[in-house]
């Protein structure tokens, strides 16, 4: 049971990166199942979508913000996931500060705060030695880098979501969620469905998985990973 208000089995879940698209679809599947859910967002125009999604704005930016500042927003939290990312249009400048130094600040306040149950939204290729030196192979260095990090935290129950290629397709609600999948793409909507049960499955902790479009119901392939 839990307390602080909330339903009865309810969590609060605090989203970075609150106003991504996975993140908004999250919100709208963690607030209709009746969990209580935060979204830190860095423009305060953007608080209506998250109203709107079930979700509590936070307005705080990750790039210039303390461990301490954001560990005030972790406080008594269930869950936090790491959903924020520089944007496709962005230098290399800001793959550093957002896609890995505030995932790294991200992971540091959720331990600050005592919340054990941290996923996080990484990319599929991620790894501190891809080599190359375009804008997006700078994205997959600082993606490693930060899932390593994180990786490396013995307070936090933490999962690491690899999605493949992101689509704006309807979900179908059938995924293929493994340590390697192979490259394949898959809905945004069906992204935010398997976090919504990862949330939920502290027995992933310890798991970075790939995700692409396959023949299993998330509800199942979820289960499935955890139980290997």
């Amino acid at each position: 049971m839990r307390l602080c208000g909330r339903t009865v089995g309810s969590m609060r879940i605090v989203i970075a990166g609150g106003h991504g698209q996975i993140a908004l679809r999250l919100e709208r599947l963690l607030a209709a199942r009746g969990d209580e859910v935060a979204g830190i967002i860095r423009r305060a125009e953007q608080g209506d979508d998250l109203r709107e999604a079930g979700a509590e704005p936070v307005l705080l930016d990750l790039e210039s913000a303390s461990v301490e500042e954001v560990a005030a927003y972790l406080q008594g939290a269930d869950a936090a996931v790491f959903a924020a990312g520089a944007g496709p249009g962005s230098g290399v400048a800001r793959k550093d500060s957002v896609d890995k130094a505030a995932a790294v600040l991200f992971a540091d306040a959720a331990v600050r705060a005592g919340v054990r149950r941290f996923v996080v939204v990484s990319s599929m290729g991620a790894d501190p030695a891809h080599e190359g030196d375009e804008v997006f192979d700078v994205y997959l260095r600082a993606k490693g880098e930060a899932d390593a990090y994180v990786s490396r935290l013995d307070a936090l129950d933490w999962t690491i979501l690899r999605p493949g290629s992101l689509t704006n397709d309807a979900g179908t609600g059938l995924v293929r969620l493994e340590a390697r999948t192979g490259r394949g793409p898959v809905p945004r909507d069906d992204v935010a469905a398997v976090l919504a049960e990862l949330v939920d499955s502290p027995a992933t902790a310890g798991l970075t998985l790939e995700l692409i479009s396959g023949p299993a119901p998330v509800s199942v392939a979820v289960k499935s990973v955890a139980g290997n």
